[in-house]
């Protein structure tokens, strides 16, 4: 039983395939095609996943699209009479997917009727809810989804148990956490899509002064739902709007807060205007009102579902200082959220959906690793490290596992930046291992160096600390596993001036943990940098510089060639320029200096 999940037509296209119930393989199309947040049919992440499964498309069962038409058609139809602009767009994509048939067989080249797979409509929170609880390790638990849109509702939660998921309530538009925070994001002067991280980031600069006035922005309502002060948006008098540049099918939102938000709380910033104590407080604010509203919703649903476990999905679930306050202020014990909790993780959930919801199948798939993307051969990897050999400025050399991964443990030791590229890419939008710069967590300085040398990002948004799993008890105050990033715990007083660099403002950091059994090199290669430097931890972002991931070994060589990274290992290579030496010799002095 071979089962196609497709997100298309909107941002973070992607695709996924299961067969005969086990996940295979899925990618974002950004990956393939380097456009951040790519919209459209994913025709590359399509192609990548059948290859993977070693079918054609017309050999595919059934075919899952996560939106149905005809769900709250109600609320659609009297919100078209009030916004025919809005309407008229939503009607375009409904015809996209209308014809999803014969543009998939164009561009496979195959008539439409050789496509013999059954179409199903997944309603959009349904495929958010499956994406989470149908792959998660647990047998039973509650399931939450909450985002901008999808199927006119933003949020619904669920019981599950076995193949089976029982909704106990929804939210519809207007109301949405997920345009609560971009409406905010962009009245902070944050613009472009996907800014939303950037915010929460920014929040622990500040103090919630404005928290009286953000919860008449957003607010609880009943058990596990929320209200929004409406007056204070633009989207449920004009729609949420979002195009793409159709050059590159880049997506691009339309103005979600109105002139009533400035008028309560003063001008919004322009994106070019240095950020200020206001600023850094109203992000303060934003993100404590949002963690109130989730923790009542939390709750809720604890007490309505009885469970002890939680699923977490849609861009919300992307909100890692507030799910790592779950465990102190819930009665949840586990939370699980799937490493693409967005829409991309759409494709998954709609197929994941179908598998159970439609054919009734048994649950027999966990997912525990992320790495569920392309990966290159040795010979592709050999071919690119043949053409870097060309450069008079870098030192190659092939090593056997045990002497790369020392190797590398001492250069990441000695302050070098090293750029690692593993095995299969990562599904979401973390890089956890396969596709990441490396750093030493030690150096103060080494959020500096990065964002100057290498990611070129505002200086206030934290990196990331990957550590071994068994020894997250020893750097942090919450022990429970943050495989895919999710999570930020407090780092222990103790230990913030051990690992200065991926410590946030606040004393917090949004960690990976790090088992044998889902990344055995990685995880040999923070056993080693432990074995060597007494703190088994590394600063984790990701392989690229504003831009999709780097995906493929010639990407990452270009990424090392035209920033200032000083290693890169690809595969079993080591790749070293000659003039970082004398940088990083400097960099091991200040740090001597400081030690001493």
């Amino acid at each position: 039983m071979i089962i196609l999940g497709i997100n298309a037509y909107h941002a973070n296209a992607a695709a996924a395939i299961v067969v005969d119930g086990r996940l295979v393989a899925a990618v974002e199309e950004e990956r393939l095609n380097r456009v951040k947040y790519a919209a459209g049919l994913p025709v590359r992440a399509i192609q990548f996943c059948l290859e993977q499964a070693g079918v054609k498309l017309a050999q595919v069962d059934h075919i899952a699209i996560p939106r149905d038409p005809w769900a709250r058609l109600g609320t659609k139809l009297r919100y078209a009479m009030r916004m025919p602009r809005f309407a008229l767009d939503r009607v375009r994509v409904m015809r996209r997917f209308a014809g999803i048939r014969e543009e998939l067989a164009a561009a496979f080249e195959i008539a439409p009727e050789d496509i013999r797979a059954q179409f199903h409509r997944i309603e959009h929170h349904t495929a958010h809810l499956a994406s989470a609880f149908f792959v998660s390790p647990f047998d039973r638990a509650a399931a939450l989804s909450a985002d901008g849109l999808g199927d006119f509702a933003s949020f619904m939660c669920a019981s599950g148990e076995g193949p089976k998921m029982r909704v106990l309530g929804e939210v519809a538009f207007p109301h949405s956490l997920g345009m609560y925070y971009t409406a905010l994001t962009q009245y902070l002067g944050f613009w472009k899509f996907g800014d939303e991280y950037k915010v929460m980031g920014l929040a622990a600069y500040g103090q919630p002064d404005y928290l009286d006035e953000f919860r008449r922005i957003v607010r609880p309502h009943g058990p596990f739902s929320f209200r929004l002060g409406l007056d204070y948006f633009a989207h449920q008098s004009q729609g949420p709007e979002m195009s793409w540049r159709e050059a590159d099918r880049t997506p691009v939102l339309g103005r979600l807060f109105s002139p009533y938000l400035e008028k309560r709380l003063g001008a919004a910033r322009k994106a070019e205007e240095p950020l200020a104590a206001r600023h850094y407080n109203l992000a303060a604010s934003m993100q404590a009102a949002l963690e109130e509203v989730l923790i009542a919703c939390w709750n809720g649903l604890a007490k309505r579902s009885g469970q002890k476990a939680l699923c977490l999905a849609g861009g919300v679930a992307f909100n890692c200082v507030a799910n790592g306050k779950i465990f102190d202020a819930t009665p949840f014990e586990k939370v699980f959220v799937q490493p693409a909790a967005g829409d991309a993780g759409l494709s998954i959930g709609a197929a994941f959906a179908v598998n159970h919801g439609v054919l009734g199948r048994p649950r027999e798939f966990t997912m525990n690793h992320a790495y569920w993307g392309p990966q290159s051969s040795a010979s592709e990897i050999r071919r690119v490290v043949d053409q870097a050999g060309a450069v008079d400025d870098t030192e190659i050399a092939e090593l056997a596992e045990p002497a790369l991964l020392q190797t590398t443990a001492r250069h990441i030791a000695g302050g070098k930046i090293v750029g690692w590229f593993q095995g299969a890419a990562e599904w979401g939008p973390r890089a956890l291992g396969n596709r990441s710069i490396l750093a030493d967590p030690r150096r103060p300085e080494m959020k500096d160096i990065l964002n100057r040398r290498i990611k070129h990002r505002e200086t206030f948004r934290p990196f990331a600390p990957s550590i071994l799993e068994e020894a997250t008890g020893e750097f942090f105050e919450k022990t429970h596993p943050s495989p895919f990033m999710t999570f930020a715990y407090p780092v222990r007083p103790e230990k913030r001036a051990v690992i200065p660099a991926p410590t946030h403002v606040d004393g917090t950091a949004r960690l990976q943990t790090v088992t044998r059994e889902a990344n055995p090199l990685y995880w040999k290669l923070l056993r080693a940098v432990g074995d060597l430097t007494g703190v088994p931890v590394v600063l984790n972002t990701s392989f690229n510089d504003n831009e999709p991931i780097v995906c493929r070994p010639e990407e990452a060589l270009d990424c090392f060639r035209r920033t200032q990274m000083d290693v890169l290992i690809l595969g079993n290579f080591i790749l070293e320029k000659k003039s970082s030496a004398a940088a990083a010799k400097k960099l091991d002095e200040d740090f001597a200096k400081r030690a001493k």
